[in-house]
């Protein structure tokens, strides 16, 4: 037997050591950003119509190189918009005396091979630099998934309320039972408002059913429309760009917020990437969205993150399909949402390129809760890291929108959220919620301390729930009846944002006092130092006072 080398003995054990990696393959699409397979930027125009794109004409486009041809490319500005050499357009990305504006009036002038080309010049250093300069809103915001491997409700309102309490603007649901879903966000949606009013809530599974809910007043927002950059993966899906487009102003018609969600390696995942590298395809996604005119994109590699983490610079594409998004001046919520890696280094390492510039949303689903309960496949990053990144900000003085809290708080909101989810339950005729479930969802780390339901019963309440014509009205009055007055007018007020329409402006999140703040009023202004967010001020000493800072009237 070979004697082996003791320091490599130990390094064979690391974590990382665990994670899948492959050389790159770029006849199945296994590159980042830089397949010789991927189109030379160009594009022309006659007549006001664009007639050949990236070396394609139009005779040759498929649905997708219509879709975008026809409804993303600004025909008025693209002449001047391709003319810029690349590498100069990557140096005013970054440049602190050309303003974010500008920037993005011309890049609905440029084709996805171009966009592709710009972001190529840059490494990741400069890439974080141009998402500091062009995220949409200014402030930047968080999301987490609070979800249960159980489905229980009481669990569920508890954890909500913790989440938006630490600070989370939104929180998002799945279900391990497809027909959980009504009742499941109903949980959010109480729970949310308990812990902060204004806390935006959804419930991620089929489409029909999130806009039923929606329309019912049961959620506030969906992401979870996806769109991708091959006809075959559309084709597969039984969609079109088009199908979507409609689908978006559903949603939009009915006062919904939404985005669409896509993500570098879906294609491959999907064994269609024709020969195209990964942020090619994914260029081609985010101008979609654009123009089916969505509010913006769940991107970051959203539930696969494994492929692109597995080839060499692959993270640094998922960056810079963010930094994409956001030149289109689409809100971004920029992934951060699914593990890849045994490695805590390199999740953490992963989740410092949004962070430190900050996005419109750090995470689009930081685990609110251990991630055994994790249905979205665990996150990088999951409750039992809330005080870790609260000293993150601290340390870097740097806002991921989580603040600090106290133990009496947390059992205080997550009590209140599982009382008023038991009322709930008794008013609208669902299977009772015990004092038992009520005291285990207070003090609970996860569903493992939780005791179990009638799932049949649940079933069959929800059945009938949906069957009575029952909206977020009735979850008002029932708050309202049995004391909750103030989680009440919460609920009211989050059912009025659908009439008003006001947070289907790009980027917007909702404060406590209901009013919105996105893109329109709270602009991203930043031209380098002293400019642009800020932690400072009221919020930089919250986040100062961390609970385990020694005082020094304690010593």
């Amino acid at each position: 037997m070979q004697k082996r080398q003791k320091r490599f003995e130990v390094l064979e054990q690391r974590a990382v050591n665990k994670d899948g990696f492959i050389k790159e393959w770029a006849e199945v699409g296994l590159v980042a950003m830089d397949s010789p397979y991927d189109p030379k930027p160009g594009l022309k125009i006659e007549n006001g119509k664009v007639v050949e794109m990236d070396g394609i004409p139009c005779a040759e486009f498929d649905m997708i190189d219509t879709f975008i041809a026809n409804h993303c490319i600004d025909v008025n500005v693209a002449a001047e918009a391709m003319a810029i050499d690349s590498l100069e357009f990557a140096k005013k990305l970054v440049d602190i005396n050309v303003s974010g504006a500008e920037i993005k009036r011309l890049v609905p002038g440029l084709t996805p091979a171009k966009i592709l080309d710009i972001l190529k010049k840059m490494n990741v250093v400069e890439l974080m630099m141009a998402m500091q300069k062009l995220r949409c809103r200014k402030t930047p915001a968080n999301q987490a998934h609070i979800t249960n491997v159980k489905d229980t409700p009481a669990l569920l309102a508890a954890d909500s309320a913790e989440g938006s309490f630490r600070g989370f603007q939104e929180l998002e649901t799945t279900v391990g039972i497809a027909r959980y879903a009504p009742m499941n966000a109903i949980a959010l949606l109480i729970g949310g408002q308990v812990g902060c009013r204004g806390t935006l809530t959804q419930c991620a599974v089929e489409e029909a059913m999130e806009l039923q809910m929606g329309m019912k007043g049961l959620t506030a927002y969906a992401e979870t429309v996806s769109v991708y950059g091959t006809d075959q993966v559309f084709v597969d899906g039984d969609d079109t760009p088009w199908s979507k487009a409609f689908l978006a102003s559903a949603y939009a018609s009915r006062g919904i917020k939404m985005r669409f969600t896509s993500g570098t390696g879906s294609e491959v995942q999907m064994g269609y990437a024709n020969k195209k590298s990964m942020l090619y395809l994914e260029i081609k996604c985010i101008m979609i969205t654009k123009g089916a005119g969505v509010q913006g994109l769940q991107n970051g590699s959203i539930s696969c993150i494994g492929v692109p983490g597995a080839v060499p610079g692959g993270i640094r594409a998922v960056l810079a399909e963010n930094v994409a998004t956001v030149l289109l001046d689409l809100e971004v919520a920029s992934g951060n949402d699914q593990t890849f890696t045994h490695s805590p280094i390199r999740n953490t390492a992963r989740m410092l390129m949004q962070f430190l510039p900050g996005t419109d949303y750090v995470f689009s689903g930081y685990s609110g809760v251990p991630n055994y309960d994790n249905m979205f496949a665990g996150s990088t990053h999951d409750s039992d890291d809330f005080d870790d990144m609260l000293v993150l900000q601290r340390d870097l003085q740097c806002d991921m929108a989580l603040r600090p809290v106290t133990e009496e708080q947390i059992i205080a909101v997550r009590n209140k959220a599982a009382r008023a989810m038991q009322a709930v339950f008794q008013e609208v005729g669902f299977p009772a919620i015990t004092d038992e479930e009520v005291e285990a969802a207070t003090y609970a780390h996860g569903s493992k301390d939780m005791p179990d339901r009638n799932q049949p019963e649940d079933l069959r309440a929800i059945e009938e729930f949906l069957k009575s014509g029952k909206t977020g009205l009735d979850i008002v009055r029932a708050l309202h009846k049995h004391g909750f007055q103030d989680v009440a007018e919460s609920v009211l007020g989050m059912l009025k944002q659908k009439v008003s329409g006001d947070y289907l402006h790009t980027s917007a999140i909702v404060d406590e006092n209901f009013n919105v703040k996105s893109a329109v009023n709270d602009r991203n202004d930043y031209m380098g130092p002293g400019t642009g967010y800020r932690l400072e001020g009221e919020r930089w000493e919250l986040l100062k006072n961390i609970p385990q800072a020694i005082s020094p009237e304690d010593i």
